[in-house]
């Protein structure tokens, strides 16, 4: 688990293919590595990593193809830069949300406008992700954890404020450039929660409209 707190920017050092995924050696920066070990987990733009080898100027990880095939790692060169968190620990601050580190979609940067001393940013989520995204709530883009300040269909907007920018890749960010989306792990499990005893039916079932009305939550 996560925080959505970025504490490096670090950047692809290196990526090797290897039997149909990639083996990538990321730059931590000024990551301290001293207390990771073997096997501990990294998130690179909100992407959970294992650590395989320690070089001791950052980490190797293996991208499986599920990875490449789900996320924006695969447009990533050498040379690009990266967000960096290590794993939470019972003792951290929870400075941000609760991130899994598992993308749920790759979203797009749609424009970049300036808003006093900060950015602006309207990103446009996978239709299927639209229902997770509501006013004032917590989205994680590229493992960062961001407050959401509107909300129109499957876009949405972003307020960065000149801090993140410097900590973050966001300052990067230009229209066209794709994301790694994980919404709030929270409206995940109250989908999951209002199915009751559907939950054990086949998952085609879903949630409806005519669902949320026959349970009250909408007017019939």
């Amino acid at each position: 688990m996560f925080t959505g707190i970025i504490e490096a920017i670090g950047s692809i050092r290196a990526m090797t293919p290897k039997g149909g995924d990639v083996r990538v050696h990321v730059a931590t920066g000024k990551l301290d590595l001293a207390d990771v070990k073997l096997g501990d987990s990294i998130a690179v733009n909100g992407i959970c990593l294992t650590a395989v080898e320690l070089p001791g100027d950052g980490f190797w990880a293996d991208v499986s193809r599920e990875t490449l095939t789900r996320t924006a790692f695969v447009d990533l060169r050498v040379g690009t830069r990266v967000n960096l968190e290590k794993a939470l620990t019972p003792t951290s601050r929870l400075g941000g949300h609760l991130v899994s580190g598992h993308v749920d979609g790759v979203g797009e940067i749609v424009a970049r406008a300036d808003n006093a001393r900060a950015i602006q940013f309207r990103v446009r989520a996978p239709a299927e992700l639209a229902k997770y995204i509501a006013f004032k709530g917590s989205i994680t883009v590229d493992g960062t954890s961001l407050t959401v300040n509107a909300v129109d269909g499957a876009e949405f907007e972003l307020t960065i404020v000149p801090h993140t920018l410097q900590e973050t890749i966001m300052a990067d960010y230009q229209a066209g450039r794709r994301v790694n989306l994980e919404v709030d792990l929270l409206a995940r499990y109250l989908e999951r929660l209002l199915l009751g005893d559907k939950a054990a039916e086949p998952a085609a079932s879903g949630i409806t409209a005519s669902f949320l009305a026959e349970h009250g939550y909408l007017n019939k």
